[in-house]
């Protein structure tokens, strides 16, 4: 089983378009030793690496806040049947250095991130590349609730991060590459049907890969 490598997975889309949402339903639909789940956002660089803005403000949406090529190299890894460790990134204490986290390869392997389409060297691996999106301005209240309520980011510099930094970031480095996704994932209200789609196939790849095995 070891022999055959796992079955790639990347799923895309804009700021608080439902990514994490999505995420989190297909981890309750596996065990740790189906899926394995890897985000771009364990990459960030530390915060001080970080290009400012012409009115002095961290851009965090800018492929260069990613170490892609890192990401990139460990994603190959996983791919492999390699055990990659990671430390989480912090997004409330930009500067330090979070925890170690462990990533064991399994039968699916997501990878989930703004930039994983945009870089060549991880978009490649991927078997199955998802795009998820909503209206503009149901994502944007969505952000608004998550920064404010979870990350206690004051309502004007959300607005500001939105208009100057995470809408510009996504019609140049997300939006083009939509056209290659396998699937869109529309989640304006819900993506049940959507998450019954996947879920399915995932565990008719996991079967396939099983049967190859006996």
């Amino acid at each position: 089983m070891q022999n055959q490598k796992p079955y790639l997975v990347g799923i895309t889309g804009g700021s608080a378009m439902g990514k994490t949402h999505f995420l989190n339903s297909l981890k309750k639909l596996f065990s740790t030793d189906e899926l394995c789940v890897i985000s771009q956002d364990n990459y960030y660089k530390l915060a001080y690496e970080h290009q400012l803005d012409s009115e002095g403000k961290i851009n965090f949406d800018l492929p260069e806040c990613i170490d892609l090529a890192a990401f990139a190299t460990d994603l190959e890894k996983l791919h492999n049947n390699e055990t990659i460790f990671r430390n989480e990134y912090l997004f409330q204490h930009e500067n330090q250095v979070g925890p170690l986290l462990t990533f064991k390869p399994a039968p699916i392997i997501v990878c989930e991130g703004l930039f994983i389409f945009y870089s060549e060297a991880i978009r490649k691996q991927f078997d199955l590349k998802i795009f998820i999106q909503a209206d503009e301005e149901i994502a944007l209240n969505r952000r608004l609730k998550r920064d404010f309520n979870e990350r206690n980011i004051p309502v004007e510099y959300i607005h500001y991060q939105w208009n100057n930094h995470v809408m510009p970031a996504f019609e140049k480095y997300l939006l083009p590459f939509k056209p290659q996704a396998d699937i869109i994932i529309n989640n304006n209200n819900h993506f049940d049907n959507s998450l019954n789609v996947i879920d399915d196939h995932f565990r008719f790849m996991i079967e396939k890969r099983n049967m190859v095995s006996k």
